[in-house]
């Protein structure tokens, strides 16, 4: 089989779709909007067909009316490569130039904010998105929370299939860490944007050092706000209890779950909320904000712990609770590692995803009734 994705290549995300259907022999094409920041692709089965020198905004609507001049880039990509599918990966951008591309069967999965923000800009955003709609033979979602805001925009069958996590990878294990033994540490592991409240968090974490001296914080991940956070931790004195270590590559993400004691995602809003089951998967409690797909994934205390966005005063509750209640925080690493066990594992994700290829392909190539 062969599969042409169109989705971002410096998305962890599409690293993971590409590599985990890859290493299952099913010949990948990719088509990207974005450059990669490393050659996770190299592969046997993984070929890279369209990389722009410089990335294109992916968020304006203007953009996404200038993209059709790539169709005719990717119907020659299409002809040469002859892909069984064609699978765009955000509705959007991806799900637009595979519209207008006119092959089938064409899957779209919808990620986020293409669904749950795009279609509020205005008319003709919500337009372009149901007019993507109607050309997919198939619509997956990561969530159920997606699946609510697609039916928003249309009413069709969705096909949820989270971005689970391999359990065997992401799981309780002794890592080489960058903290000393005694340290506590709190960490987030999201990119430095607004939504995602990391300010937030670092001003939790400057209420709750006076009281705990070997606390510290790791920042995971590079973004427009990098500056801007850095600032914040100079002025509140906390700068060198702070780590920030930049994008780290996706095979040592596990690591960095291991080395931290409580994962703090408290985002504005959130689709899913990959980093939280990551960090559930590796025995690490998490605290979570009350929205969307962080609130389906994290579905009761018993396997996480919710606080509302924006609020210092309630996350500084949270974290504590954790750091001083060692059989509260002993049971939720427990029963969240097995939560994710059971709703998340990545094999019965791909497997789930394969089986829908095969479904498409089936009913796409069964001859007409007379």
């Amino acid at each position: 089989m062969k599969v042409l994705l169109l989705s971002d290549t410096h998305s962890e995300h599409t690293e993971k779709w590409a590599l985990g259907l890859a290493n299952r022999g099913i010949k990948i094409g990719l088509f990207s909007f974005n450059k990669a920041s490393y050659d996770w692709y190299v592969h046997e089965n993984i070929t890279v067909f369209f990389e722009p020198d410089n990335k294109i905004n992916a968020e304006s609507t203007l953009t996404k009316l200038a993209y059709i001049k790539y169709v005719a880039i990717l119907k020659k990509i299409i002809k040469h490569f002859e892909p069984d599918i064609l699978h765009a990966h955000y509705a959007t951008s991806y799900g637009l130039v595979g519209a207008l591309a006119d092959f089938h069967p064409f899957i779209i999965s919808c990620w986020g904010s293409d669904v749950m923000k795009f279609p509020n800009k205005n008319f003709v955003a919500k337009s372009i998105l149901k007019y993507n709609f109607k050309k997919a033979d198939l619509l997956c979602a990561t969530s159920y929370t997606i699946q609510d805001y697609i039916n928003q925009v249309i009413t069709i069958p969705v096909s949820v299939i989270p971005f689970g996590i391999d359990i065997n990878d992401f799981k309780p294990k002794k890592v080489e860490s960058l903290f000393a033994e005694n340290d506590f540490v709190l960490g987030s592991i999201k990119p430095l944007e607004s939504l995602y409240n990391i300010d937030v968090l670092i001003k939790s974490f400057a209420k709750l050092l006076p009281a705990y001296e070997n606390l510290k914080l790791v920042i995971i991940g590079d973004g427009t706000q990098l500056t801007a956070l850095k600032e914040i931790c100079k002025t509140l004195g906390v700068d060198e209890k702070i780590t920030f270590t930049g994008r780290i590559p996706f095979k040592n993400i596990s690591n960095y779950y291991n080395m931290i004691d409580i994962l703090v995602n408290i985002s504005e809003y959130e689709s899913f909320g990959v980093s939280v089951v990551e960090a559930m998967a590796c025995g690490t409690p998490v605290v979570v904000t009350n929205v969307g797909g962080l609130k389906e994934v994290v579905r009761d205390d018993s396997v996480g712990l919710k606080v509302k966005v924006g609020d210092v005063e309630d996350t500084v509750k949270a974290i504590e609770l954790l750091m001083n209640d060692k059989t509260l925080y002993e049971q939720i690493a427990i029963n969240a590692r097995k939560h994710v066990i059971e709703r998340y594992n990545w094999e019965d994700n791909v497997k789930q995803m394969i089986d829908e290829y095969l479904k498409l392909l089936e009913t796409h190539n069964k001859p007409k009734e007379e």
